[in-house]
């Protein structure tokens, strides 16, 4: 599996209904797929994880959702991902378009940009592939995530933010901080 198919599986995924549906459909197709194929898809993942793990995107997370912890940010970025190529390289670029993308009626908790359940799609299905069931199989996890190491996952690196405070925030993101600064999505 190659980024194209990648983010084609991605914008397919988009066609459901709501999000659970989405990741649900993402991890039944991977099943389908070979196992090496679903370590392309886990390994392109973790790729465009770490290409988002930036203290700007950061930045306008917090502002969007009042505050935004280190496994916030996780499911932050997994939600971005989710919404295809397009919206994805386009927020990298310019976070602030996030104003204008995300729905004035998002302060529903099933509408957050979060998506924690993308994380562990590809684990899913590599694990459904091993055992032939959906449960967490610890043997089959760590097999994938070596199978991720042996291609060069990439590490988390830490980051160094440049902003401290709200002033810095507001200043970063003029269109995120009007829309969101005073009214944050919250859970």
């Amino acid at each position: 599996m190659n980024e194209k198919e990648f983010w084609s599986l991605i914008e397919k995924s988009k066609e459901q209904e709501n999000q659970d549906e989405q990741n649900h459909w993402l991890m039944e197709q991977l099943t389908h797929k070979i196992e090496t194929e679903i370590v392309d898809f886990g390994m392109i993942f973790e790729t465009f994880m770490t290409q988002s793990y930036d203290q700007k995107l950061w930045g306008a997370a917090y502002v969007i959702m009042g505050g935004c912890s280190d496994d916030l940010f996780d499911y932050f970025r997994g939600w971005l991902i989710a919404q295809g190529e397009e919206i994805y390289k386009g927020v990298l670029n310019s976070p602030e378009i996030l104003a204008d993308y995300i729905p004035q009626d998002w302060h529903d908790e099933e509408l957050m940009p979060d998506n924690e359940e993308i994380l562990s799609v590809a684990q899913d299905a590599y694990t459904f592939k091993k055992t032939n069931s959906t449960e967490y199989d610890e043997a089959a996890a760590d097999h994938f995530q070596e199978e991720l190491d042996h291609r060069g996952a990439s590490i988390t690196r830490e980051i160094e933010f440049e902003w401290e405070d709200d002033d810095d925030l507001s200043k970063m993101f003029p269109k995120l901080w009007k829309r969101f600064g005073e009214e944050p999505l919250e859970y």
